[in-house]
């Protein structure tokens, strides 16, 4: 059976499946324009509950809004919109209104203790950063909101970690894999790490077997054919997945 009513059946299943998943996950609709002050340590467990941070860096703006509805709607709650993305303050602003509660929402590529400041300002509820900033860490705790210091050698990582970073991003984590996660955990098992780089369906599962907190996912979720393309519903079945693979590797 290959004619256009069976692929408008299939078409019409996988729909009904993302639409049914969705209303699963998502939080409930009176939430959707209401943001209660969470604190620092509230929004540092969500994260780690959630599983999934989407490193939103789209080339243009316009592509931010509609990124970030498909990523949504497809169970990804986490989303970090680079300060790369063009008029990112802009875009920080009109998501944190667009979504409210229904989205944990931080700023990424954040390179300076200026920048922590103003994304906080612009509606970021964690602020993440690729490299071994620590004037990040006390900019970002005087507004009570989490922060992701960037490490890549277990020196790194510890020197954030005792400097009070409340995660590690390792990065770039495509080359180290979840080997050197686990490894890097065995000395020093109280490091919350979220590796960023290299997580795809694939290596998802074993990353969180090597212990990480959370996971960073760029390109292999927000692909830029999609992007390119709209394909929006494709995206959200793409992040359906991210986070079936998740609740399966956490036994849920």
């Amino acid at each position: 059976m290959g004619d256009s009513r069976t692929e408008s059946f299939h078409n019409s299943t996988r729909r009904d499946a993302v639409g049914a998943f969705t209303k699963i996950i998502s939080f409930p609709p009176h939430f959707a324009h209401k943001r209660r002050m969470s604190s620092r340590s509230e929004i540092a467990r969500q994260i780690t509950e959630a599983g999934i941070v989407a490193v939103v860096r789209t080339a243009t703006f316009e592509d931010v809004a509609p990124v970030c509805d498909a990523l949504v709607a497809g169970g990804v709650i986490g989303l970090e919109i680079t300060l790369t993305v063009p008029d990112a303050l802009r875009a920080l602003r009109e998501t944190s209104a667009r979504f409210g509660s229904r989205a944990l929402l931080g700023a990424g590529t954040v390179l300076n203790a200026e920048q922590c400041r103003a994304v906080i300002d612009a509606g970021a509820q964690f602020v993440v950063s690729p490299i071994t900033k620590l004037e990040l860490i006390s900019a970002a705790h005087a507004a009570d909101k989490p922060v992701m210091i960037g490490a890549y050698t277990p020196t790194e990582a510890q020197l954030a970690h005792e400097a009070g970073a409340d995660f590690i991003k390792i990065f770039p984590a495509d080359k180290l894999g979840p080997g050197y996660i686990k490894n890097l955990r065995a000395p020093l098992p109280h490091l919350r790490i979220v590796p960023t780089g290299g997580v795809d369906l694939q290596t998802a599962p074993e990353f969180l077997r090597a212990g990480c907190a959370a996971l960073g996912v760029g390109s292999s979720l927000i692909v830029a054919d999609l992007v390119k393309g709209k394909r929006w519903s494709e995206l959200t079945e793409l992040a359906a997945k991210f986070v079936q693979v998740v609740r399966e590797a956490r036994g849920r």
